[in-house]
């Protein structure tokens, strides 16, 4: 009976076996019996059941001893859980093997290392619970992992260990908390092939977005070495976005690159030491360099998706995954090395939103990644080691060097959690997200910099930068359920310049993106003037072509860097609102505002206004710019034709002529541009009086409108929008810019045209947003946190006009 068996091969089990081989087990049987067909590469192994562990504790009535010391367990006095996890693990290790066990055991090492044509094989020695992997726990790093494992002997004493650490006082507490009954959780072993990633490289893989639970989106993180400084949060690894659906088109769809620090690496120790594998630096060339390339990537993304599809396909729902890979460094193969249930954002209420806001604003002390979006604030508590946290208390601030599952009794009570180390695949991450808990990783020096700080605020809801402040800061808390909510007539689309909030806001209930800023990007992601990377020979300040030379690390070609990371910043938004149309404006910065980008001084003009200068389409065809919107266009034609975000139309802002129109639509299709192509509408900005004059004139050159309600109003009524003297005279709802708004929505109606507006005026004022109704505007975009509000007010006001 293959219950009773000792050792089960990969081949020999599948997805149903959990309660027999544990689910890493079964999962790797399964992608070998299924997958492999498929061009999923999983190196070979054995099981060792649920039944040997049975037959050990049994044999020597180890399992009754067990009962007894954890008779009065209390997880939550920290010296008893200790004391009897130390105790169980005595009973276990000290016992010895059983003849017949180990000769199966041993059989099955002597099988492999034939298979693999070598006299002892390294292996991996990894526990595989029979609770593990549950989609609503997971118990992954509950118990030990052993890496380079060679030799027989070496092979049972990490059989031993292994078995022994079912009984951590991280798992004893997991388990308890969880509601697992002790006695019904056994372990089964998993004797895997090791990969030469300490060669290469590895990571961890999800299937989706682990902040925002975005579907769509595969997160990868690399870093060299094994995998285990990944997991353990030792390391701040490389990050990559790929998008599935075009993805699975045949597309090479990276929406995002992020460069990880990757000091250390983990090798094998091949030295004679006690210790099977090592911790080494990385070399400064090599953490400054990307650690597999773009193709690893989209073949690891590939991977997942038929991952992904063949085990929600048999679950019969959507089932996202935590998948572990690892590069060889000699083959330069990949492998997928074990794949479990996620088991954050596929447990969440996607009904309803809730978003936090920080009502003070303060100077960070600390900066790193930003795990969940929430907000959390506590007196602060430093911890050196695990042998401190005895001396945490409940609702505190966690603030360590790193954590790892021996910490898992106290990040539960905390109130946030703030790390040195990891990335958000790291264990304080993953962890965090599950207690829902607010957490900073990779600060750097998190614990240094708040070592004298009393108490704190730990905010997650500004993007993806995660932000420490001194004090207890007010915040709020909004939730808003959007389960049922009528979409209305008009479309209610979003405004959105920073590609981090994307995936995070596109879940707010909403039509599409009607305006995209590429301002935000290139300040905050780029930082050089394009002219400054096209020109980079002709730059003679020492300090300003070190700060190039520095951002543009890796890139021979500078201008390529531009185009590269503007691209991912345009793609990233594209996504995130796949299929909805996403309208990126074409860049719209002001000359002295080019002028504060790095190298910008060097190729701006001084204007005394430059809010009605040398700004917009104006640009695109002079000469002494045209050479950096032909990287623009190169950027917008990698993301729609690279990427294949057909979704992403362009737009181009302050065109004051119907000449200047057909110019910058000429200069466009000279750089690869053509409207039409795959569906690529050009839209212009309406936001100067001439527009809406000659808007039938400028119909028959782009495809739709958008109104500038902010320059509109500035150009209508002759005020500089930026002068603080005049201010009280701007308002949109002036009586002259109301008419020709409403000429410019009847004109382009007229003709067949979109139109719609893109400011804040709709959600500060109802009026105005029941005029552009009235009106018969096609869309009105906003700002994330007004959207639901003004969604509920145009329902409202279609309803009384009778529009169905």
């Amino acid at each position: 009976m293959r219950e009773n068996k000792f050792v089960l091969w990969f081949s020999e089990v599948t997805i149903e076996d959990v309660p027999i081989v544990g689910g890493k087990n079964a999962s790797l049987g399964e992608m070998r019996n299924e997958l492999t067909q498929k061009g999923v590469s999983v190196p070979d192994g054995y099981a060792i059941t649920a039944a040997a562990y049975h037959y050990l504790l049994e044999g020597g009535e180890i399992d009754k001893k067990i009962v007894e010391v954890l008779a009065d367990l209390d997880t939550h006095d920290l010296q008893n859980l200790a004391d009897r996890g130390e105790r169980v693990r005595s009973l276990i290790y000290n016992a010895e093997l059983p003849a017949d066990l180990k000769e199966a055991i041993v059989s099955a090492y002597r099988k492999l290392s034939q298979e693999y044509g070598e006299k002892n094989t390294d292996v991996a020695v990894r526990s595989s619970a029979t609770a593990e992997d549950l989609p609503d726990a997971s118990f992954a790093g509950q118990q030990e992992t052993f890496l380079n494992v060679r030799g027989e002997e070496a092979l049972l004493e990490a059989c031993k260990k292994c078995f022994a650490s079912l009984f951590t006082n991280r798992a004893i507490s997991y388990r308890f908390d969880k509601g697992f009954d002790h006695h019904s959780v056994a372990l089964s072993i998993c004797v895997q092939k090791m990969v030469r990633s300490d060669l290469g490289a590895s990571g961890v893989i999800f299937s989706i977005d682990t902040e925002s639970g975005f579907k769509n989106a595969i997160l990868v993180t690399a870093s060299y070495g094994l995998g285990e400084p990944v997991v353990q949060g030792t390391v701040n690894p490389d990050e990559f976005y790929v998008f599935k659906p075009t993805l699975t088109q045949g597309f090479r769809p990276i929406v995002q690159k992020k460069l990880g620090s990757k000091e250390v690496k983990m090798v094998y120790a091949d030295d004679g030491g006690s210790e099977a594998v090592r911790t080494v630096p990385v070399e400064e060339k090599d953490r400054r360099l990307f650690c597999v390339s773009d193709d690893n990537v989209l073949q690891l993304a590939r991977w997942t998706a038929i991952i992904e599809d063949h085990y929600s396909q048999n679950a019969g729902y959507f089932k996202p995954l935590d998948i572990e890979w690892g590069l060889d460094g000699r083959t330069n193969d990949l492998f997928i090395l074990q794949a479990r249930p996620e088991t954050v954002q596929s447990q969440l209420d996607g009904s309803v939103i809730e978003t936090y806001v920080l009502q003070e604003q303060k100077e960070a002390l600390v900066t790193g990644t930003a795990v969940g979006a929430k907000i959390g604030s506590g007196s602060v508590r430093v911890i050196a080691s695990v042998g401190e946290i005895k001396n945490f208390q409940k609702g505190e601030v966690l603030v360590t060097d790193m954590t790892d599952p021996d910490w898992e009794p106290i990040m539960k009570i905390a109130a946030a959690i703030v790390t040195n180390k990891g990335g958000r695949t790291c264990h304080a991450a993953i962890v965090s997200r599950e207690l829902g808990v607010p957490c900073i990783v990779g600060t750097g020096n998190g614990t240094g910099a708040l070592a004298k700080v009393k108490e704190a605020t730990i905010s997650c809801a500004e993007g993806e930068v995660g932000k420490v402040y001194e004090g207890l800061l007010k915040f709020t808390v909004d939730r808003v359920n959007v389960e049922g909510i009528v979409r209305p007539k008009t479309q209610i689309m979003l405004n959105v310049g920073n590609p981090e909030d994307a995936f995070s806001v596109a879940a707010i209930p909403n039509d599409g993106v009607g305006l995209a800023r590429l301002e935000f990007i290139i300040n905050q992601y780029i930082r050089i003037h394009p002219m400054a990377l096209l020109k980079f020979e002709t730059i003679t300040n020492p300090a300003v072509r070190q700060q190039i030379e520095e951002l543009t690390y890796g890139y021979s070609d500078k201008p390529s860097f531009f185009v590269d990371m503007l691209a991912q910043g345009v793609a990233k938004i594209g996504a995130a609102f796949w299929p909805n149309d996403v309208i990126v404006r074409m860049s719209d910065f002001k000359s002295n505002e080019y002028a504060n980008l790095i190298g910008g001084s060097f190729f701006e003009p001084h204007e005394e206004n430059p809010m009605i200068g040398f700004r917009g389409a104006s640009r695109y065809y002079d000469p002494k710019y045209s050479a950096a919107f032909a990287l623009e266009c190169q950027a917008m034609k990698k993301v729609r034709d690279e990427m294949g975000l057909t979704n992403v139309k362009l737009m181009i802002p302050f065109c004051r002529t119907v000449a200047e129109g057909e110019r910058v639509v000429a200069e466009m299709l000279a750089n690869g541009i053509r409207r039409g192509d795959n569906g690529l509408e050009l839209y212009m900005m309406v936001e100067i009086p001439s527009n809406v004059i000659l808007i039938e004139d400028f119909g028959k050159i782009f495809d739709g409108f958008s109104i500038g309600s902010n320059d509109l109003t500035q150009l209508t009524l002759g005020l500089d929008r930026d002068s603080a003297e005049i201010s009280h005279i701007f308002d949109e709802r002036n009586p002259a810019v109301m008419s020709l708004i409403k000429q410019a929505i009847t004109k382009a109606r007229g003709m067949g045209k979109k139109i719609g507006i893109c400011g804040q005026a709709p959600s500060d004022y109802p009026e105005f947003a029941r005029f552009l109704v009235e009106c018969g505007i096609s869309s009105i975009s906003l700002n994330a946190d007004t959207v639901i509000k003004t969604t509920l007010d145009i329902l409202e006001t279609e309803k009384s006009l009778g529009i169905k």
